[in-house]
Order: structure tokens, then C-alpha cells, then sequence
């Protein structure tokens, strides 16, 4: 006795994108549209950090700006000098891993070092239990990624 397997249901292009539409559409509706709190706690905000705050480093944390941005760290001060005076009130750092020992508050950290550096960087700050944005590459090998991922699935935090 032969019986045939069930077969998922097939929905058109037309039907997904509809769907998916709906189901999509409470994501972007404002909180206070649906009725959640309006705002956010000063005491709700991420404490950020920047490591490398030239250039791209620069670029990135004005997309953070809702949050709290406590610390900046960068090689070249003079390159960096802009930024600092952006946010007064963030320690400013020379070697990032000065700023995350002093710094316990630190809930993450955005990096957008040279290239050849995001490992390094990343791997400190994982290590301390921080949250990682690095800027790609990531990585210069798989040994490296591995390393990474496996830091970071020991330490429970989340990376990108």
C-alpha cells in the first residue's frame, strides 16, 4: 500500500508578499501608535563605546546617538579630535584595552579600526563580555572567525 506524502502548501508570489506585508507591519508602526510607552529611560539606553572613531568609526556612531555613548578610543587623537568634541562628555581613550578594564559600564562596543585590527579588538572585547558591531572584514581567516564565534558563544554575547 502505497501513500503519497503530503505536500506543504503552496503559496502564490502574490500571497507570500501579502503575508508577509501584514506580518511585517507591526514591527514598523511607531510604539506609540500601538499603544507602548513613548520614549526611552536614560536608564533603558546601551552604554557604547567607539574604538577607532575616524572616518567610519565617525560615520557609525552618529546612527547610536539615541544611546549612551561613554567612550572613545582612537590611535590618533588628531584625527579623532572632532569627534571627541561631539561628545564632551564620553572618556576618551588611546588603547581600547585600557577603556574596557576601566570601563565596566560599557555595555558594547563599536569598532571600525583598520582592517587588519578588527580581530584583535573584537576578540578584547568579547573577553570582557562586551557586545560587538566591528565593521567588515570581520576577519582576515576561518581560524580567526572561529575563534571569534566560539569567544563569543562562551562569553553570551551578541556580535554583528
Amino acid at each position: 500500500m502505497h501513500t503519497k506524502p503530503s505536500s506543504p502548501p503552496v503559496f502564490s508570489r502574490r500571497q507570500f508578499l501579502r503575508r508577509t506585508a501584514a506580518a511585517g507591519t507591526f514591527l514598523v508602526v511607531p510604539a506609540q501608535v500601538i499603544g507602548l510607552r513613548a520614549g526611552t529611560s536614560p536608564n533603558e539606553k546601551l552604554n557604547l563605546a567607539g574604538i577607532g572613531i575616524g572616518g567610519q568609526g565617525a560615520s557609525d556612531l552618529r546612527e547610536l546617538e539615541s544611546e549612551n555613548i561613554v567612550a572613545l578610543c582612537d590611535v590618533d587623537s588628531n584625527h579623532a579630535a572632532r569627534i571627541f568634541k561631539k561628545y564632551p562628555s564620553a572618556k576618551r581613550f588611546t588603547d581600547y584595552r585600557k577603556m574596557l578594564d576601566e570601563m565596566k559600564e560599557i555595555d558594547g562596543v563599536v569598532i571600525a579600526t583598520p582592517d587588519h585590527h578588527h580581530a584583535f579588538a573584537s576578540m578584547a572585547a568579547i573577553q570582557r563580555g562586551k557586545h560587538v558591531y566591528c565593521e567588515k572584514p570581520l576577519t582576515h581567516s576561518v581560524w580567526e572567525a572561529r575563534r571569534l564565534a566560539e569567544a563569543a558563544r562562551a562569553a553570551k554575547v551578541a556580535t554583528q
